[in-house]
């Protein structure tokens, strides 16, 4: 008679322990969240969904979140204090006002907003905000972050401008067969800068 081998087993008591403690699965969640909104838009995501890209059973995604409209906005917020750290680390990265200007024109053509998930997500977002109030709420946090890590060199008008400027130039070179040129962006940048 063949002895089972019990090591091999996944789901004994110490992996049922560890599941049942994991202190990252609601951050894990709202991961696969943006994943699954990233992948199928806002409209179709579901709790199920989520469930899946997260590896977690379905119960844990609505333990975590009392609706699918509260886990939608968390994660979107999410999104924003990323996108917003990503401003704050760029501008105190740098010493003076030329050197803000040359970041702000990376901020536009570098990696960070011109990445084809964050992009997806920043649309569905746009879209979910233009219907929702609450929604705008997020993307108002989002905007404030962002200006004040601008108006850390800017007066208040002018990081309000590069702000809208870095917004439309970054959907204008996501959709854009031809995206503009860098030095397109910089003359742009100058402009606001020079007229405010």
């Amino acid at each position: 008679m063949k002895v089972p081998d019990w090591s091999a087993a996944t789901d004994g008591p110490a992996e049922k322990q560890r599941r049942r403690h994991d202190p990252h699965r609601r951050a894990r969640i709202l991961d696969a969240a943006l994943d699954v909104i990233a992948e199928h838009g806002v409209a179709r995501t579901t709790h199920r969904k989520i469930a899946e890209a997260a590896g977690v059973p379905l119960g844990s995604v609505t333990y975590h979140f009392e609706s699918l409209e509260g886990l939608v906005g968390e994660a979107f917020t999410k999104l924003g204090n990323r996108t917003a750290d990503g401003f704050e680390a760029a501008m105190a990265a740098v010493g003076n006002e030329a050197q803000a200007r040359t970041a702000v024109v990376s901020l536009i053509t570098g990696e960070m907003l011109n990445d084809p998930r964050t992009t997806a997500l920043s649309y569905e977002l746009y879209a979910l905000a233009s219907r929702s109030p609450q929604m705008r709420h997020v993307t108002d946090a989002w905007m404030a972050r962002s200006r004040a890590a601008i108006g850390r060199f800017f007066d208040p008008d002018t990081a309000l401008m590069l702000d809208a400027l870095i917004e439309g130039l970054s959907v204008h070179r996501a959709l854009s067969l031809a995206p503009m040129p860098r030095t397109t962006v910089e003359a742009a940048v100058e402009r606001i800068v020079r007229i405010s």
